[in-house]
């Protein structure tokens, strides 16, 4: 979980920025950046697709800053909008490849990293992390990699919190079956 110290000071650059400090909302970019590429990615599954919504997100998010009355919410807040926009831009490219049939382009799969080439954990477990369904992925991100409570994780993809115990058990349940599998 992200520690409250974390939190706070999340909060604290939020509300800085949000009164107009420069020098805060750099900060709270440089921070909050790559987390959100990261989740974007787990949702689209696309490098291109996940740095395009992470820009959007990042216009929409200095665009609505103002309007955040709790700036201890930042973290859900920002997912929410960063699993927005990934989610118009797949809309998006999906109505363009439907319209563009005679040179449809296919989505590139993400490929799973050799494990015979490379041996570390981390890495064997982001490969089978990489074989979920995106929403359960991201959920799973969301979870163990950002920190983030369930609570804050449906707050961030617009789902019930039931919604997202279900998504982390049936993700948790995959990575096992699949770790298992690698095993053996």
């Amino acid at each position: 979980m992200r520690d409250e110290r974390e939190r706070a000071l999340d909060a604290w650059l939020a509300a800085a920025a949000r009164s107009g400090d420069r020098e805060a909302l750099g900060k709270l970019a440089g921070r909050w950046h790559d987390k959100l590429l990261r989740h974007a990615w787990r949702l689209t599954g696309d490098a291109d697709l996940a740095a395009d919504a992470t820009q959007e997100a990042w216009t929409d998010i200095l665009r609505g800053l103002h309007r955040l009355e709790d700036t201890g919410a930042f973290a859900a807040w920002a997912f929410r909008i960063t699993s927005r926009r990934c989610q118009r831009n797949l809309a998006r490219r999906q109505r363009r490849s439907r319209s563009e049939a005679a040179t449809a382009q296919e989505v590139p799969q993400v490929t799973q990293v050799d494990a015979q080439a490379n041996h570390s954990d981390a890495e064997t477990v982001r490969a089978a992390m990489a074989q979920l369904p995106p929403k359960q992925r991201a959920a799973l991100g969301l979870f163990y990699l950002e920190g983030l409570r369930v609570a804050e994780i449906a707050i961030a993809l617009d789902t019930a919190p039931g919604t997202i115990k279900t998504r982390l058990m049936h993700a948790r349940r995959k990575l096992h079956a699949q770790l298992e599998g690698e095993q053996s």
